[in-house]
């Protein structure tokens, strides 16, 4: 079985490689992309029988792979490999796609490929477009939230965190600018929720996790956003914050 890994991390990239290369050795890694359209080219020359696809790359996202393919030239099947959080895996289920969750078990990777040798090839590939809707559910673009006489509607793509003010929260973006809105933190926790990249942190934070650099182990645990904002981690927290990210193992 001929395979293509479509993954920005490098890192991930090699350690899905080594392995399928370990356990599950009929399957031949033919090449590894960074991107999306270097996966489809790739996909085009070598003619896999299946490919491993990130879903959140730079530039586009691995649920638009299809869209570069006429339905004749669709001969290869799809596993995506996530880090999405447990809300959006519920679109992953619903729709009954093959995926792997990051960071990736033997055991997982085993039964993915023993379920891809057992199920149709049509079938699989027409559960994407019922995911790209399940998915939308999974996504918020915007949300809109009171300020004095007015109502903002922020990208959630700008907001680095969410912090709790007593029954305020103030909003750092990414610009360093900062709003304080009359809502509880448990109202935005609430709002969120579906969201694939807010995570609640700490009692008094919401995070993007995609502005995460690094988690300090020392002084009680705490993160790092965007190399400079230091937010607290709870205990209880830190496993589920590192599910969410591919995790390089001894």
């Amino acid at each position: 079985m001929k395979a293509i890994i479509v993954d920005d991390e490098a890192r991930a990239r090699t350690l899905l490689g080594k392995m399928l290369a370990e356990f599950c050795p009929d399957v031949e890694v033919v090449a590894d992309c960074a991107d999306l359209p270097t996966g489809v080219k790739a996909i085009r020359k070598m003619k896999p029988d299946v490919v491993f696809l990130d879903i959140e790359m730079p530039g586009h996202s691995g649920l638009e792979l299809l869209d570069f393919f006429d339905e004749q030239e669709i001969t290869f099947s799809i596993i995506f490999v996530t880090a999405y959080n447990n809300y959006a895996i519920r679109a992953f289920k619903m729709s009954a796609v093959d995926y792997l969750l990051k960071p990736v078990e033997p055991n997982d990777l085993e039964q993915a490929v023993e379920r891809l040798r057992k199920r149709n090839l049509k079938d699989r590939n027409n559960t994407l477009s019922l995911l790209k809707e399940n998915m939308k559910e999974s996504t918020l673009e915007k949300i809109a939230v009171p300020d004095a006489h007015t109502i903002r509607f922020l990208k959630l793509t700008d907001i680095v965190y969410f912090k709790a003010d007593n029954t305020y929260t103030d909003i750092l973006f990414d610009d360093g600018n900062k709003l304080t809105i009359s809502r509880t933190l448990k109202n935005i926790e609430d709002t969120l929720q579906g969201t694939a990249v807010f995570f609640r942190c700490h009692k008094s934070y919401i995070i993007n996790t995609r502005y995460m650099t690094d988690y300090i182990k020392s002084d009680g645990g705490y993160l790092l956003l965007k190399g400079k904002h230091q937010v607290p981690v709870s205990p209880d927290k830190v496993q589920e914050l590192l599910a969410l990210i591919a995790f390089v193992k001894r």
